[in-house]
């Protein structure tokens, strides 16, 4: 999204400026030379002139005077039009569209619910935007107004502040997300902003990025559900892959959007979903999926839960399997028959 500024470019700005400055000059210039006006007395016939105001001539002109006078409306008078509007749209064009655009990104804003912040837009939330992709309503709070052109790209609904603010969460509507995920490279930064979402939204569910143990257990201590530690994580991976080639392969297989055949995902069920009272045994008798875990509210998850495990309301499902039956089972999860 180019702004007025981008488009016309402060280079054609200066070029109309300069242009409206020489025909100024050789206004003046003429008016003293034909008329033998004072200089200043020649810059106001030329500024009347070219304005076209109608105010009266400082003394009647002679026909050269009349002469000179036509010509410089002809050849001035659609430059200094011209430039006028450059000038207006380049200090006032650039700004009231940019109000009109927070504006209208605080009421997008404004009507999202169950959303998910990301705060920070480094390399740890670009990629926990990039795994998000289309499936959730993002809101990015990033303290870098020079990464905004990349968030319009992105056509992302973001918020320019720092996330150490009340009121920076507050627009980014912190009261009505589900979740909130804090990726700053600064633990105490972190910790801070946990503190103020979970005073704002004791409800919503807040994951951090640390950068040291320390900053995991006071940041678990402020009230995340869930701390990351990436170069832990990183180290994991490395090691995984060393000890456990097939296992990693099988996870990135299965790796949630990615795209491939197999996936693995979590499936909610709805209050009124046609799976509810069914047993795992009888889901399971529809090939393409396989129930690995089953979470009951309240309860502990169950890996691997027994055939005869009767499925509830607000049963979370994790199952992997070949994409057309995942999207088949997601819509009967939510009532579909």
């Amino acid at each position: 999204m180019k702004t007025p500024l981008q488009r016309l470019g402060r280079q054609h700005l200066v070029h109309c400026l300069i242009a409206l400055l020489l025909l100024t000059a050789a206004g003046t210039i003429g008016y003293r030379a034909i008329e033998g006006l004072s200089y200043l007395d020649s810059l106001y016939m030329t500024v009347i002139t070219l304005s076209t105001v109608g105010y009266g001539e400082v003394v009647p002109l002679s026909p050269a005077g009349r002469l000179f006078s036509v010509v410089l409306i002809m050849v001035g008078l659609g430059t200094a039009l011209y430039t006028v509007g450059v000038v207006a749209e380049f200090f006032l064009g650039g700004r009231l569209e940019d109000i009109l655009g927070a504006h209208t990104m605080r009421r997008q804003i404004e009507h999202l619910e169950d959303h998910v912040i990301v705060v920070g837009m480094g390399r740890f939330g670009q990629h926990v935007i990039n795994e998000l992709g289309e499936r959730v309503d993002l809101v990015v709070i990033e303290n870098d107004a020079d990464k905004e052109p990349e968030l319009q790209r992105q056509e992302l609904h973001y918020v320019i502040g720092s996330a150490l603010e009340e009121r920076v969460l507050e627009e980014a509507g912190i009261k009505r997300a589900k979740a909130i995920i804090v990726g700053t490279e600064n633990d105490s930064d972190n910790v801070f902003i946990v503190l103020n979402a979970r005073d704002l939204n004791p409800k919503v569910q807040i994951h951090a990025r640390a950068e040291s143990e320390i900053g995991a257990k006071r940041l678990e201590a402020s009230g995340a559900n869930q701390v990351v530690l990436p170069h832990l994580l990183g180290g994991q991976r490395v090691a995984n892959a060393l000890m456990r080639p097939s296992v990693v392969d099988f996870i990135e297989l299965s790796k949630p959007g990615s795209g491939t055949e197999i996936d693995l995902e979590e499936v909610l069920l709805h209050e009124d979903s046609v799976l509810v009272g069914q047993t795992v045994e009888r889901l399971s008798k529809r090939p393409g999926f396989s129930v690995i875990a089953l979470k009951h509210p309240g309860e502990p998850m169950l890996f691997d839960p027994a055939q005869s495990e009767v499925l509830r309301p607000h049963d979370r499902l994790v199952v992997v399997g070949r994409n057309s039956e995942l999207l088949e089972l997601s819509a009967r999860a939510h009532g579909a028959s």
